[in-house]
C-alpha cells in the first residue's frame, strides 16, 4: 500500500508489525535512505544487509532470511540497497510466505509507474511504499535548519537558503556540507557555533572546486582522459573528489527519473532552469543519455562504500583506490 505523507513520521516511529516489506524510492536517494534509517530505529532492529544480485539468482532467499531467527536472538531488518526490478520476484515470495520474523527494507532510485516492484509494494496489504519528491525551496531550507541543529550549528540569516541552493535540495549533499562546516567551526550540540556566510566561503561549502572535471570525464566514459588527468594531477584529495562526484550523481538522479518517465534528456535539462549551469547543459544531457536510474544508484552506492573504506585505518592507498574507481566508472559508461 502507499504511505500517507501526513502520517509518515508516525508510521516510521511506530511501525505496524504486520508489514513485511517497506519500499523507499524516489528522486532523492539520501532522503529515502534517511527515512529507511528512521524506520530501522522505530523497529528497534539490527540491519542485516542483503545484496540485490543474490536475490535475483535466489528469489526464495529473502523469504528464507525473513523466517530465520537472528543468531543472537535480537530483532533484525533485512536491508536491500540499491534495490531494483531484480528483487521483485523475491519480494513477491516474501509477501506470499506463511510467516516472517524479520521485515525487509528496500531503498531504490526513482521507479517507473510500470515497475513490477513498485506495483507490488503499493498493492499488497503487507507492504508499504513511500516516494520521496524533490523538496520545495522552503522545505529544503527547513531541512538545512534541522540538520544544522543536529550538528550544533546556529545559522545566520540567509545561510540556510545558500546551502539549500548549492546542494540543489539534496539531503545527502546538505548533510555532508554541514558536517564539514561543523568540523571547521568546532561545533557540537554541547558547544554550538554560529555559521555565517564568511564560514561558507572559507570552507567552500557547496562548491565542487577543481575535481568536478575529473568526475565528469569518468561519467562521460573518457577512460583515456581520466588516466591522463590522474597522471598529471598533483595534490589529489580523494575524499573531496569522491564527494564531488557523489554530488554530481545525486544531481543527475532526479533528472534521469524524468527521462525514465518518458521525457527526452534535452527537454529535461531545458526545463531544469538554473539548477543546471548553462555551460553544463550539453554535458548533463549526454550524461542523462548514458546513465539510467539503477546505474546511477549503483555508482552512488559504490562511491559511498569507497569513501567509508578510505576513512578506515586499514584502507588501501587513497589515490590509487580512487583512480581505479574513476577508471572503472569510465569503462562502465563506455559499455552503455
Amino acid at each position: 500500500m502507499k504511505s500517507n505523507p501526513r502520517t509518515l513520521n508516525r508510521t516510521l516511529d511506530s511501525p505496524d508489525e504486520d508489514i513485511r516489506f517497506y519500499l523507499f524510492h524516489g528522486y532523492d536517494p539520501a532522503q529515502s535512505r534517511a527515512q529507511a534509517e528512521r524506520l530501522l530505529k522505530g523497529l528497534r532492529a539490527e540491519k542485516a544487509e542483503i545484496a540485490a544480485a543474490s536475490l535475483k539468482s535466489d528469489p526464495a532467499g529473502l523469504a528464507d532470511e525473513a523466517r530465520a531467527i537472528g543468531l543472537f536472538g535480537g530483532k533484525r531488518a533485512l536491508w536491500i540497497e540499491p534495490a531494483g526490478e531484480e528483487v521483485a520476484e523475491a519480494v513477491e515470495a516474501l509477501l506470499q510466505a506463511g510467516a516472517a520474523e524479520s521485515p525487509a527494507i528496500a531503498v531504490a532510485a526513482a521507479l517507473r509507474k510500470t515497475s513490477k516492484l513498485l506495483q507490488l509494494a503499493e498493492a499488497h496489504p503487507l507492504a508499504l511504499a513511500h516516494q520521496s519528491y524533490e523538496l520545495s525551496e522552503r522545505d529544503a531550507e527547513r531541512l538545512v535548519e534541522e540538520l544544522a541543529a543536529q550538528e550544533g550549528l546556529r545559522l545566520a540569516p540567509s545561510v540556510a537558503a545558500q546551502i539549500a541552493a548549492a546542494a540543489n535540495g539534496e539531503r545527502g549533499i546538505i548533510a555532508q556540507e554541514l558536517a564539514k562546516l561543523a568540523l571547521h567551526l568546532g561545533a557540537s550540540q554541547t558547544a554550538p557555533a554560529l555559521l555565517d556566510s564568511e564560514a561558507l566561503e572559507a570552507v567552500g561549502a557547496g562548491s565542487d572546486g577543481e575535481w568536478i572535471h575529473l568526475g565528469d570525464l569518468a561519467l562521460a566514459g573518457d577512460a583515456t582522459s581520466v588516466a591522463d588527468e590522474l597522471s598529471r594531477t598533483s595534490g589529489l584529495e580523494p575524499i573531496a573528489l569522491l564527494r564531488t562526484l557523489q554530488r554530481r550523481v545525486q544531481m543527475l538522479a532526479p533528472l534521469r527519473a524524468k527521462v525514465d518517465d518518458g521525457r527526452r534528456p534535452g527537454d529535461v535539462v531545458a526545463s531544469a532552469g538554473k539548477s543546471v549551469f548553462f555551460k553544463e547543459k550539453e554535458l548533463v544531457t549526454k550524461l542523462l543519455s548514458l546513465w539510467d536510474s539503477p546505474a546511477l544508484a549503483r555508482v552512488s552506492a559504490r562511491l559511498g562504500s569507497l569513501e567509508r573504506q578510505l576513512m578506515r585505518s586499514d584502507s588501501p592507498p587513497d589515490v590509487e583506490a580512487v583512480g581505479e574507481e574513476l577508471v572503472a566508472i569510465a569503462r562502465a559508461a563506455r559499455r552503455r
